[in-house]
């Protein structure tokens, strides 16, 4: 999960041309980035059957880690309005590491996260999971294991296998129940 990479570049500040009208909602500024700092980023790429990892640019990743508590109503903005898969995905990706740096108030999200408790997207599920894991939000056992069930009944075709990072969740929230982790 923690595989990098470089590929197209895009504008942070808005989305192309062609979604201009579609997205009118995402095309506000982000808030941290400074009119100076117009930043260029590569487009998410999700996995292939030839690579079970999801590319993020790494400038991109440390620029919102960085910012910490800072960009969490920029990243809930996102989540909130975004139907695109990559961008979610991508999102989520960055929320995992943000909390991994030790950002506070993530766990304060999960009305924003719970909007996607019911997705059949492998690489959406796997990052909730992550976030979920790290987060011990009680509200989001239970659609864990709704998902985990989803997924051995009708299991969606993927390079990886999601219930690995969700089984891990549950586990994980069994053992902080007791221990108040």
């Amino acid at each position: 999960m923690n595989n990098i990479a470089i590929n197209n570049a895009y504008r942070v500040h808005s989305a192309p041309k062609v979604f201009q009208d579609k997205f009118q909602h995402l095309q506000k500024p982000c808030p941290i980035v400074d009119e100076g700092d117009k930043f260029e980023y590569t487009h998410c790429k999700l996995p292939t059957n030839d690579r079970n990892y999801t590319y993020v640019d790494p400038n991109k990743v440390k620029y919102f880690v960085a910012q910490k508590e800072n960009a969490l109503p920029y990243i809930n903005d996102v989540l909130q309005h975004s139907n695109n898969e990559e961008q979610v995905t991508e999102t989520l990706y960055i929320l995992d590491r943000m909390i991994d740096n030790g950002t506070k108030g993530v766990d304060k999200m999960y009305p924003t996260l719970s909007r996607f408790n019911n997705t059949k997207s492998p690489n959406i599920q796997t990052f909730l999971a992550g976030i979920y894991r790290k987060t011990q939000v009680p509200d989001a056992f239970g659609p864990l294991v709704k998902m985990l069930i989803q997924n051995s009944i009708n299991p969606q075709p993927a390079p990886f296998d999601p219930n690995e990072e969700i089984g891990g969740a549950i586990l994980e929230y069994i053992k902080c129940w007791g221990n108040r982790c």
